[in-house]
């Protein structure tokens, strides 16, 4: 093709069938906005311009994709596909190719569309496939050799013509000039007094007899997205690519069909992910990660040898060495683990750092920490750091003992190789190579009878 390409993407559908607030393109696939996934699959292509047809909620739809460089066109009045692609053409120079998309097909294979756009000769080409069930879709007509002849809607199709299996997407590739002449011709004398596109199909035809057919060769990478359930298929179609996707560099998945991956996620050597695992935003795991039942990581580096134990939690988590997490660890934005670490069921951290070997076992909230090496924090161990409202650091030093049920109140420093006794409550400095404990003296009381209820 040595034409300019200009895409063209129709996200004007309100998506009515979605019984959602938010408009049709926001509607959540993979972790991110419908959209998204249609506009970095355009951009691949590198075209001159990418022209977004948007509708009702178009303002929230912009915002969304804000990040994106296009140019975003305002369909006021919906009144058909062909309608669409007229308010987007005055963008599109002469002498261009145009490419229209559906917003709502948001799976379209790259390579696809690569091998699309390296194959168009015609004025007039389109993208097709087939179905075993093609109820509703516009058939493919074809003449005895085999050309396209044109695109019958399936409310207008004879019964013989129910039977064929080729149907249009809804994609196109044109020449700029011809498609905005065949756009001027086409009428909305129709029952819904709308302008369709496909009706481009027969002018073109008549006009130069040629219109060429590109066959996708799997069916199911141009489903759409019109309600609930079929979003749903979609998001099952999108989390197989991507399973496979980490299958192929390396990482043993235990059930392929039980995994949610909601971002872009980069795999080592032999990492190993249990079932029902969640990951989230950016996430890197390093050669022989091991990532173990119902964990959800977001935004998380792990290095090599980390192993995350059953239902962990963690968002925003690096570790910098082999060290062990969970399981039912909450682990927040701003943890730092070094090698040797431990933190274990039912530990809260925030925004803390533990140096080399150092262990928080159980049940304990580490937040706005400094923590050294060979550090053992024992169960129950709190970090009071907020006074409800400002925020202050604790700091633990290499070596340090933090006995069960200690509260250190910040801003404090537990000096080196110190020792908190169990039930202590720290509101000074605890001073190095020392025993600091604050529990009040134990007394029996004989003879002391617990008390009963009346009779």
């Amino acid at each position: 093709m040595s034409q300019p390409l200009h895409i063209v993407i129709l996200a004007a559908g309100e998506g009515t069938r979605m019984k959602s607030a938010k408009a049709k393109m926001l509607q959540s696939l993979g972790g991110q906005p419908l959209l998204t996934h249609l506009l970095e699959t355009a951009m691949t292509l590198k075209p001159e311009g990418i022209h977004v047809v948007v509708g009702a909620g178009s303002e929230a739809v912009r915002d969304a994709c804000a990040s994106y460089e296009v140019d975003w066109v305002q369909q006021e009045e919906r009144l058909g596909t062909g309608h669409a692609v007229m308010q987007a053409m005055p963008r599109v120079p002469d002498g261009a190719t145009v490419l229209v998309l559906l917003g709502d097909t948001p799976l379209i294979p790259t390579d696809l569309l690569h091998v699309m756009v390296d194959e168009y000769r015609a004025p007039l080409a389109l993208l097709t496939m087939e179905l075993d069930d093609p109820h509703g879709y516009g058939r493919i007509l074809r003449d005895p050799g085999g050309n396209i002849i044109g695109v019958i809607e399936h409310r207008d199709a004879e019964p013989h013509q129910h039977a064929i299996r080729e149907v249009n997407t809804g994609i196109i590739m044109a020449d700029s000039e011809r498609l905005r002449g065949w756009l001027g011709r086409i009428d909305c004398d129709n029952a819904n007094g709308e302008y369709y596109l496909p009706d481009v199909f027969s002018l073109a035809r008549a006009e130069n007899g040629e219109i060429q057919g590109i066959l996708a060769p799997d069916a199911s990478d141009l489903q759409g997205a019109n309600d609930r359930a079929q979003l749903a298929r979609l998001e099952r179609r999108l989390q197989q690519r991507r399973a496979a996707g980490l299958m192929a560099e390396g990482a043993q998945l235990i059930d392929p069909a039980r995994i949610d991956i909601r971002g872009r996620v980069e795999v080592g050597r032999d990492v190993l992910i249990d079932v029902n695992v969640v990951l989230e935003g950016d996430v890197h795991l390093g050669d022989e990660v091991m990532i173990g039942p119902g964990a959800v990581l977001k935004d998380c580096d792990l290095a090599a040898g980390t192993r995350v134990l059953a239902y962990s939690v963690m968002e925003g988590v690096t570790t910098t060495g082999a060290c062990d997490i969970g399981p039912f660890a909450r682990l927040r934005p701003g943890t730092e683990l070094s090698a040797g670490c431990r933190v274990g069921n039912f530990v809260e951290t925030k925004n803390a750092r533990l140096g080399e070997d150092s262990k928080a076992s159980h049940l304990s909230y580490l937040g706005d920490s400094e923590i050294g090496s060979g550090v053992n924090i024992g169960a129950g161990t709190i970090t009071c750091n907020y006074d409800g409202a400002n925020k202050y650091r604790t700091v633990i030093e290499d070596g340090a003992f933090i006995g069960s049920d200690t509260q250190l109140v910040a801003p404090v420093t537990v000096g080196r190789n110190a020792t908190v006794g169990a039930g202590t409550t720290v509101t000074r400095d605890a001073p190095a190579d020392a025993l600091t404990v604050s529990r009040s003296r134990q007394t029996t009381i004989e003879g002391w009878k617990r008390p009963t209820k009346d009779r």
